[in-house]
């Protein structure tokens, strides 16, 4: 049998004979440039390195032949695993295992899989004799560390190489700085330092990728890119317009009560109807990847197109892939990729973005504008392997043109977000990886797996595993120190008289929980079971009652039974359905993309890849662009509001957005423009001339000011200040946002900006009213949300003050949300403090008569007028307008705070006592002293008019409310019988060692 290389290549001649012989039964005419490129650095054992290719370009075996050729040259003399392969999915580890079982069969080297679907015996024989490669996920990798930590330093004594696939999708995540934290403790296991191999076909910078995969080395790192797979590129992009369903969804079950047939195509907007027709004209008979943006959408195409099957009497060619389905339907629809006998189209989220082996597919369709570049670029890996051409059509849905269009929505954005996707693509740039973050969520994990592995560890040592030589260096010594504070007082964590820590109450039951492995915090879900087969599982955050109908797998079903104990919704066949509304946010939109988005703005030239409509949409965003005076002035009246257009990245915007709300501006984030609430041209110019020549606040103090900063799994013991730290790091970029601001405010010196027709127009003009003239009703809300259309209140207080500011009279009562309690961390208010208590429309009468003629006040009145409006408009009733003042835009003129202008930093500024913070009617009394300190000052410094200090809107009509007047109420447990955290806190002491814990 002949080895000889192939086309001469010397990186074979290099490898071992018996791969070599491997390589030359697959019948490879070549190694591939990634290949090629990566044998010397791997089979030196010393460097870690980083290689980035395309999809299918063989990364896998550009690591795997020379570890394979090294384990064989140099077998292992110890027991152990002599490679670790590092997944981030179960199904790609079983892909790749049997792609290396084959490579290694001939080679003597075990390859073994171990995550959560293995069972325990495989498992059991593994850690008995642990030989060869063994592939492995983060969380099954950290529950290896917990229950077999005395085990470790045996299991790894031969360890050669840790691989780990699909580097991307770990970086700037907690469960890639938990990846990052177990490779440094597989170093200390092993007791060397071991070469790292990472892989992706997607990386926009390999600078930050190599410190991500060696931090603080990763100038020493090995990259290696290959550029030799460049592929001929079929692109279209589509353009559609949102027209209404001939039947508003709302009114099916009207007209099914009165017998009327209403068709599933009647409920569904002309655009996505359109978009349908095309995809199963253009995909039937082929195989194809649909990526749509969320796991609803992918329910609802889904079932469009095989309905579509139906009608013309074929074979359904149209299935789904989400993460919320089963194992089997996954994998059935994987399968049926790989088969090339019968054409199936996958209609999927991000879930087939990843390496699974499915084969070539012919085309790669994406509804919607895409993620992120990068994530396009993974996707757009899927198509035209083995030489072929790549095939791309995007989907874009942009609203119907009306006359009270939202300027945000004249220019297009979506529609040139996309192109701009595109063309940044084209150009080979890749959104870099997030590197600020702190992952204190994830320190959390890691020292409580520590302890676990060790059964306790030192302050000192603890600090030295994890944020000194490990992942996490941009926590310093003070931050950890007070972290360790947090978990003591959270009974996560105790501590020895020796200075040891060990695990608290909570903090076991923790670590024994099977939740524990994982870095994120999945939600509650309902298992969803027809016939005794599982379909997948649904978050249950919202009512979905027994008879309900809904889309799932890909097929129509209603609710037969829901049993909440055991959590599964039992589900039978039917002709009806929706598709269900699955948690999540959308992505963030990096600042490289609104800028080339502005390039695009201020172009003429026509992307060749555009069809007609999609043409006519540029055109018409390009000609609201120039209408609108963007190119040179970015602000837009929008009628009592200003509009500005920074176009620039999500986290610009929203520190920009915090920033001004420290001015006393409401401000709210409407597509790719900030809503400036009611605040003049002159008045926005202003405001970021001053911002622009003011020294630039600290990232923290503005973190200080979001109200909901607990993201992360362990961020609920997480104390404020250490969470406004941790915010500030991944969300807040002060210097870039100083920089934006100064540019802004240069183009708004001597432009007024453009006048818009306002959505709703005031036709009569607004009275003036003297300060003192009339009375006041200080509001204080606490709510289940900081959206305030979204919003619903928990507890509500109302003090009515005569005009001199002196007390009337006052109502409060916690209120029954019926979805919860929201943020029980914030307002103290658990489900059991709800249950029981009056709904708002039960109270709306006592609310509306302390309101009504009275000038509305409030610390941030926009927000608590916004949800009581809402409130009132889902009893049946609104006010027309309400006059409103705010308490935080008055701190701004005429308050001695310095900080923050929370309601906290008012009243102690001003020596005022905050009777009992985040609850309605202690902070109502707080709001109420403020104002009569701050009216007092302004009529002293001359002010006479309401307007002139900030009020805002004018007196709605009196008698608005159809409500009676009840006395229903529940009133709060008085502090006393509330049992404090101190009262259990476990203080975490200094310790001799010189770290303060």
């Amino acid at each position: 049998m002949t080895t000889s290389p192939p086309s001469g290549s010397d990186a074979f001649e290099r490898l071992h004979p018996r791969v070599q012989r491997w390589i030359w039964q697959q019948e490879w005419p070549e190694l591939r440039p990634a290949q090629e490129a990566a044998v010397a650095p791997v089979l030196a054992g010393d460097t870690d390195v980083l290689i980035a290719a395309a999809t299918a370009s063989g990364k896998t075996e550009a690591a795997f032949l020379p570890i394979c050729s090294r384990l064989v040259e140099e077998p292992a003399a110890a027991a152990g695993f002599t490679a670790i392969y590092v997944s981030p999915l179960k199904a790609l580890i079983n892909d790749q295992y049997g792609r290396l079982d084959d490579l290694c069969a001939g080679l003597d080297i075990p390859v073994a899989r171990w995550h959560g679907d293995v069972g325990a015996h495989a498992k059991s024989k593994l850690i008995e004799r642990p030989r060869g490669i063994l592939l492995i996920t983060p969380e099954s990798l950290e529950a290896l560390f917990v229950l077999r930590g005395w085990k470790m330093r045996d299991l790894m004594a031969a360890l050669r190489y840790v691989v780990i696939d699909e580097l991307h999708s770990f970086i700037g995540t907690e469960r890639g700085a938990q990846l990052q934290s177990l490779m440094h403790r597989l170093d200390l296991a092993s007791r060397r330092r071991v070469p790292r191999i990472g892989l992706s076909a997607t990386l926009g910078d390999m600078r930050s990728a190599a410190d991500f995969l060696r931090p603080g080395r990763g100038d020493l790192v090995t990259s290696i890119v290959s550029t030799a797979d460049a592929q001929e590129l079929r692109l279209q992009l589509r353009g559609y317009i949102e027209t209404a369903p001939r039947i508003d969804p709302r009114a099916k079950p009207a007209h099914d009560a009165m017998g009327v047939d209403v068709r599933p195509d009647d409920v569904a907007s002309g655009d996505r109807l359109a978009i349908a027709d095309h995809l199963f004209a253009t995909l039937r008979g082929s195989h194809n990847l649909v990526f749509a943006n969320s796991r609803g959408s992918v329910e609802d195409y889904t079932d469009l197109l095989s309905r579509r099957c139906d009608e013309v009497g074929v074979p359904n060619e149209f299935v789904p892939h989400h993460g919320n389905l089963s194992k089997d339907i996954r994998e059935d629809t994987e399968t049926r990729l790989k088969d090339r006998t019968r054409p199936v189209t996958a209609v999927c989220t991000s879930t087939l973005e990843m390496g699974i082996d499915i084969g070539s597919v012919s085309s790669v369709a994406q509804i919607g504008a895409p993620p992120s570049v990068a994530a396009l670029r993974q996707r757009l890996g899927r198509s035209g392997r083995r030489g072929g051409p790549a095939v791309l059509r995007l989907y874009i849905s942009e609203s119907e043109p009306t006359g009270t269009k939202h300027p945000a929505d004249e220019i297009r954005a979506q529609l040139v977000q996309a192109i701009a996707t595109i063309e940044l693509l084209l150009q080979r740039w890749y959104e870099p990886p997030h590197a600020r973050a702190l992952h204190l969520s994830t320190v959390v994990q890691q020292l409580l797996s520590l302890i676990a592995q060790h059964g306790g560890i030192s302050p000192q040592d603890a600090y030295r595993v994890l944020c000194v030589q490990g992942p996490f260096r941009q926590v310093d010594a003070p931050t950890f120190a007070t972290l360790l504070r947090d978990l003591g007082a959270g009974d996560l964590i105790r501590q020895e008289s020796d200075g040891l820590l060990l695990h608290g109450g909570i903090g076991e039951r923790l670590v024994n929980h099977y939740t524990f492995y994982a870095a994120f915090d999945a939600p509650t879900e309902y298992r969803i079971t027809t016939e005794g087969r599982t379909l997948g599982s649904l978050p249950l955050d919202h009512s979905l009652p027994e008879g309900s109908l809904l889309i799932f797998a890909g097929r129509r079903w209603r609710i037969h039974s829901i049993d909440t104990h055991a959590k599964v919704i039992e589900v039978t066949r039917s002709s009806g359905g929706r598709p269900p509304r699955f948690a999540g946010t959308g992505p963030e939109i990096h600042d490289r993309i609104r800028t080339e988005m502005r390039r695009i703005y201020e172009d003429t030239a026509i992307p060749i890849y555009l069809d007609a409509t999609a043409q006519r949409l540029l055109a018409e965003g390009r000609a609201a662009y120039h209408r609108l005076g963007l190119g040179t002035n970015p602000l837009v009246s929008y009628g009592n509001d200003m509009l500005l257009f920074p176009f620039r990245g999500d986290t610009i915007m929203t520190t920009a957005a915090l920033a001004m709300h420290t001015r006393g501006i409401g401000v709210a984030r409407q597509g790719v423009a900030l809503l400036l609430c009611d605040t003049s041209p002159q008045a926005a110019a202003q405001l970021l001339t001053e911002l622009a020549e003011c020294e630039p606040p600290e990232a923290v103090d503005l973190a200080r000011l979001v109200p909901e900063k607990r993201i992360d799994k362990y961020d609920n013991v997480i104390g404020d200040d250490l969470l406004a730290y941790a915010y500030a790091a991944r969300n807040l970029d002060v210097p870039a946002t100083w920089e934006a601001i100064a540019s802004l405010a240069e183009q708004t010196v001597d432009v007024l900006p453009v006048e818009t027709e306002s959505p709703t127009t005031t036709t009569a003009s607004s009275r003036r009213h003297r300060v003192g003239s009339l009375p006041y009703a200080v509001v204080d809300v606490e709510t289940t949300s900081t959206d305030a259309r979204k919003a619903r209140i928990v507890e509500i207080a109302v003090l009515r003050l005569h005009p001199d500011g002196s007390e009337d009279r006052s109502y409060s009562t916690i209120v029954d949300s019926g979805i919860g309690p929201g943020p029980t961390h914030i307002h103290g208010l658990t489900a059991g403090d709800l249950a029981g208590a009056p709904h708002f429309a039960q109270i709306a009468g006592n609310v509306a008569s302390l309101l009504d003629g009275a000038v509305i006040v409030a610390h941030n009145a926009r927000y608590d007028t916004g949800v009581l409006s809402a409130e009132f408009a889902r009893a049946g009733a609104a006010p027309d307008d309400m006059l409103a003042l705010c308490t935080l835009a008055l701190s701004r003129r005429f308050g001695r705070s310095a900080g923050c202008g929370s309601l906290a930093d008012c009243v102690r500024a001003e020596g005022i006592h905050l009777r009992r913070a985040h609850t309605a009617e202690g902070d109502a009394h707080a709001c109420a002293e403020l104002l009569r300190v701050y009216t007092a000052r302004a009529m002293k410094e001359g002010w006479q008019w309401l307007d002139e200090i900030g009020a805002v809107g004018r007196l709605g009509h009196s008698r608005w409310a159809p409500w009676p007047i009840t006395g229903l109420t529940r009133r709060r447990l008085p502090a006393s019988d509330i049992a404090s955290p101190a009262d259990s806190a476990v203080t975490i002491r200094a310790h001799p060692g010189g770290f303060s814990a």
